[in-house]
């Protein structure tokens, strides 16, 4: 590993312990270097398995055109999914986890078979899916204020936080994954809409990008691995006290709450 993925893997991990944002990672391993950014994220990686984290899934970044073109790349990145990054359906958040908390609606793929062959198609992954759920996507990010080019996001592990799975697995042959609508809310009123297309076109399309990508870089994508394929619409601003909610069309409901401070 060079010294500047080191550092840069460093600083994050500091940002982490201390509970408080450190400056961009850019500085030190280049702003469109995305290959020394996933470096990074791997080397992250590499030390929460060997610390003995359980890696369930990954989750899908930049699925939205207007915001790969805001951080100058034309395609998603991708993050780390660990077991312990799952909180319950209408459950609360851990208290002192999050930073800098955001949240987004997203349609969860769980997967029955393994994708770890070369270049696959969009069959291979319907026929991979067991089903899918509606889901939170809580994302956040260890650089304070979340100034982030695409090397700070990527090598923060895709700027990733929590996830929220709901409890209605369905067949994706039961759905229209392009043109089911979701309504997310915050403290009950309306905080954000969309629709599956939002998501690179059609979110198999993004699962199909990441199988793909995963396959390529050697950790390919596992039955019982977990898919987070992409926000279906603008993300959310949360803080302390808040309860976000959304619906997906066909996928049902998802909620989660964020602690309130001790005074």
């Amino acid at each position: 590993m060079s010294a500047p993925i080191a550092e840069a893997a460093a600083r994050l991990r500091g940002a982490e312990t201390a509970r408080r944002p450190c400056k961009p990672v850019r500085d030190l391993i280049g702003p469109h270097d995305v290959d020394a950014a996933y470096a990074v994220q791997e080397a992250a990686t590499e030390r929460r398995l060997a610390a003995g984290a359980r890696l369930v899934g990954r989750k899908i970044g930049l699925t939205a055109v207007a915001v790969q073109k805001q951080l100058g790349v034309d395609q998603p990145d991708y993050g780390m999914l660990f077991a312990d990054m799952e909180v319950p359906d209408g459950a609360c958040a851990p208290p002192g986890r999050l930073l800098q908390p955001r949240a987004e609606a997203e349609i969860a793929f769980v997967l029955g078979r393994d994708l770890d062959r070369a270049a696959m198609t969009v069959a291979d992954v319907v026929r991979a899916v067991d089903c899918a759920l509606c889901a939170i996507e809580i994302v956040d990010s260890r650089i304070e204020n979340w100034d982030i080019g695409i090397a700070d996001t990527v090598a923060d592990n895709a700027s990733s936080g929590l996830y929220v799975l709901g409890r209605r697995p369905t067949r994706i042959t039961d759905l229209d994954l392009a043109l089911c609508g979701m309504v997310a809310r915050k403290n009950g009123e309306i905080a954000s809409l969309g629709v599956g297309a939002a998501c690179l076109g059609h979110p198999l399309n993004a699962a199909l990008w990441l199988a793909n990508a995963m396959a390529r870089v050697g950790r390919p994508l596992k039955a019982g691995d977990v898919v987070l394929s992409g926000a279906l619409g603008p993300m959310v601003p949360v803080a302390d006290g808040d309860i976000f909610s959304i619906e997906i069309q066909g996928l049902g409901r998802a909620s989660v709450s964020f602690p309130r401070r001790a005074t």
